[in-house]
């Protein structure tokens, strides 16, 4: 009998030796957390590490004003530390719930300033077992660029990304590099959507004379970026500009006209510059029923939104990018990143 054509008989099956491709890396399935505390909202993360990025497995947001009252008295209020332990305490049935690994939990201006900050962080430490670190505002912008970056707008041209907190607005001078920008200069202004309203007081944001309070909110916040406008390079033929807020987010949604927020439409959108002037100046002129009759805006926001809309546009003053790129992403997302990047994945 013939014996089959050998160049036509399957190769053997290799066992071994160099021709092999290793197999691809399994990733473990390990959870990370991280936890912001902020001035106005408690925000939570929890992810999963996947090949080049991370899938969020679980997520938390609450608006707990902690720092409400803080800028006239200087301390975190009963009320508002037993609103932020409430909303911490289910970040901590979530992280256990969840066998988080490895977590961060940060909290921000609000407990820089308060005398009684570092008290309130033992509280929560005894009442829910999350340890919190107050980070000063260079960290905080860190993390927040790192969060973000990827939204940057293609260019060669500085960008500047920026964070309207509540009780500070974190600005950032960044050039492009082979992955992370390059931080060239940052600045943390004492102005933030609780701060700015309570130093204008609501019965002017919302009297009569409201568009003359939205103008002096808007002039305070100029004047605290002035020095940061000063490190701005005079050359600006190709600037971008990248918010991540919830005021940015918010007024995203108003552009797009959304009857509900989606975080899908909203993160990672570009919204013309002039566009989002308008939006604010129509904000700036309704009264606390009209505001709160805009979908996406609602109660909850309708207080604070105004002072949100006055930094903007103080930011755009400073920086006149054409379009402005919108990110629902910032600490949180900094925070999982150098999380498990220090554990050797490539994200």
């Amino acid at each position: 009998m013939a014996q089959p054509d050998a160049a036509k008989a399957p190769p053997p099956r290799r066992r071994g030796g160099r021709g092999k491709k290793p197999p691809p890396r399994r990733v473990p399935e390990r959870n990370y957390g991280a936890l912001d505390l902020g001035t106005n909202n408690c925000r939570l993360l929890i992810a999963r590490p996947t090949q080049g990025g991370f899938t969020v497995i679980d997520a938390f947001s609450r608006i707990v004003r902690l720092g409400e009252g803080l800028s006239q008295s200087g301390r975190l209020s009963d009320d508002a530390m037993d609103r932020a332990v409430g909303a911490l305490g289910i970040c901590a049935q979530k992280l256990k719930r969840r066998n988080v690994a490895l977590a961060r939990s940060v909290a921000t201006e609000a407990c820089r300033r308060a005398v009684n900050g570092r008290q309130f962080i033992d509280r929560v430490r005894r009442e829910t077992g999350i340890a919190l670190d107050i980070i000063p505002p260079q960290e905080e912008a860190r993390l927040a660029v790192l969060g973000c970056h990827t939204l940057l707008g293609p260019g060669d041209g500085p960008a500047v990304i920026f964070d309207i907190g509540g009780g500070s607005t974190e600005l950032v001078l960044v050039e492009p590099d082979e992955e992370t920008p390059k931080i060239r200069a940052w600045w943390s202004a004492p102005w933030g959507v609780v701060s700015l309203t309570e130093s204008e007081g609501r019965e002017a944001i919302e009297g009569p004379d409201r568009l003359k309070a939205y103008e002096r909110m808007r002039e305070r916040a100029r004047r605290g970026f002035a020095r940061f406008a000063e490190w701005l390079p005079k050359d600006r033929d190709d600037i971008r500009l990248l918010g991540t807020s919830g005021t940015v987010t918010t007024l995203a949604s108003v552009y797009l006209q959304l009857p509900s927020y989606d975080r899908r439409a909203v993160d990672g959108l570009k919204v013309p510059t002039g566009s989002m002037r308008e939006i604010s100046t129509l904000i700036s002129e309704l009264d606390f029923p009209g505001r709160s009759a805009l979908p996406c805006i609602g109660s909850e926001r309708a207080d604070m939104v105004v002072a949100g809309c006055a930094i903007l546009e103080a930011i755009l003053d400073i920086w006149p990018a054409s379009e402005l790129g919108v990110a629902d992403r910032g600490i949180r997302e900094g925070i999982l990143r150098s999380l498990m990047m220090r554990d050797g994945y490539q994200l």
